[in-house]
């Protein structure tokens, strides 16, 4: 059975508004190494796996990687709330308000949209364990990217978080491929 805990896997807590960073973060959410694309990408790969420990592997981090969406979706309307329009027009998030208003959207800092292009499921469990081991070191190196862009402590800290998953879940991944 599935429980879900209705609080953030890491607590999220902007003082201050900042639609300019909103538009780096929500890559994270929607972007080619985001969130969105590690959930599914693993919760995917499990049905092919040949190996039970591993299949469970895949689940447990596909679903905390859906608790990490939660936390940029967070991160995200956060850093959006209560904007004007001036402030919108002045950070250019104007382009992203035109289309989703301040709503939390899966796209990528460059505006693309997410899509399923950006996970890798090849059925195979060498290939789909390496394919993990490199998401989670795009994931880091953008977390690093973030955190080299950004001032704001209240946003640097869960970011920090997440950078940190990444590593964990890294390492995890490189586990089974010496019993495969």
């Amino acid at each position: 059975m599935w429980i879900y805990e209705k609080t953030l896997q890491y607590p999220v807590k902007i003082r201050k508004p900042d639609p300019a960073t909103a538009k780096l973060i929500v890559t994270q959410l929607g972007g080619p190494d985001g969130e969105l694309g590690a959930s599914m990408r693993y919760l995917n790969q499990r049905y092919s796996m040949p190996y039970r420990e591993v299949t469970g592997m895949l689940t447990d981090i596909g679903t905390e990687e859906l608790a990490h969406l939660e936390m940029i979706g967070a991160i995200v309307a956060q850093l959006t709330r209560n904007l004007s329009i001036e402030e919108i027009k002045k950070s250019g998030f104007d382009a992203y308000f035109a289309d989703h208003t301040t709503g939390v959207y899966p796209v990528a800092a460059s505006g693309v949209p997410f899509d399923m292009k950006y996970i890798g499921v090849k059925g195979d469990a060498i290939a789909d364990l390496n394919e993990d081991l490199a998401a989670e070191q795009k994931a880091r190196v953008t977390y690093d990217n973030l955190i080299r862009l950004i001032d704001d402590p209240d946003v640097c800290d869960p970011i920090r978080y997440l950078r940190e998953r990444e590593v964990v879940h890294y390492q995890r991944f490189a586990e089974p491929k010496h019993t495969t």
